[in-house]
């Protein structure tokens, strides 16, 4: 389906690591994109990101907004994806997804507290740019690369940059994950989870997201209704 413009796949958890596990066995490069309510907002006025989303191989909703939006307009999403949720289903042996995995971005060492923490990382860097970089992923030979650069410019650094990098067969955008990997940042309780309420929980630890959470809670859904009376005509 398409949210303002930009297609969302359909998929469980459990089918996502299943494309996953196609990916990195079909010899060819993909990417994959997680929008939330914030990226699809970005997307309407940058037409060049909301093409590389649309030209994603695997585009999933990492958003309750998204899953809301869809019942909203009559075509309901199975389930919300996270990258958060979805980095240790990769990491993990039992999704049957045995491969290395190259962690790109972060601050504060956030990056270097994943990898110990999961052996199939196999190389991280802060930095994102430079020969060193390219030459230090190459050498490492990771068949994942996840990048948490933020929107958009994490999704524009992969399109730009995958082909630089040929062991790669399956780069993720995963914005601010790993904050919550590290445990540098608390993830909400389940329950606020479940309800749809971890936007207010980052509001409490970071209020001066205020401004990206009224995008998300407020200028997302206004633009939604606005998609559904458009299509009701």
């Amino acid at each position: 389906m398409y949210l303002l413009g930009v297609r969302i796949d359909n998929l469980s958890m459990q089918e996502v690591l299943e494309k996953i596990r196609g990916f990195l066995n079909d010899g060819r490069q993909h990417y994959i994109v997680t929008p939330n309510p914030e990226i699809l907002i970005l997307a309407q006025k940058d037409k060049e990101f909301r093409e590389i989303l649309n030209n994603a191989d695997l585009s999933i909703a990492d958003g309750v907004g998204l899953v809301r939006a869809s019942r909203m307009l009559g075509e309901p999403l199975k389930e919300r994806v996270t990258g958060i949720d979805l980095i240790p289903g990769i990491m993990n042996y039992e999704s049957g997804i045995r491969n290395k995995v190259f962690l790109l971005g972060g601050r504060n060492g956030v990056a270097e507290k994943i990898a110990a923490q999961w052996p199939a990382v196999v190389g991280f860097s802060e930095e994102t740019d430079g020969m060193e970089l390219f030459a230090r992923i190459r050498q490492c030979q990771p068949d994942i690369l996840l990048v948490a650069l933020g929107a958009p410019r994490q999704e524009k650094w992969i399109a730009e940059n995958l082909a630089k990098v040929p062991s790669v067969k399956v780069a993720i955008g995963v914005g601010g994950a790993f904050d919550f990997l590290s445990g540098k940042i608390r993830r909400a309780p389940v329950f606020m989870q479940k309800m749809g309420l971890e936007w207010f929980w980052r509001l409490i630890l970071q209020p001066w997201r205020v401004g990206r959470i009224f995008n998300a809670v407020i200028i997302f859904p206004s633009m939604i209704l606005r998609e559904k009376i458009k299509a009701s005509k």
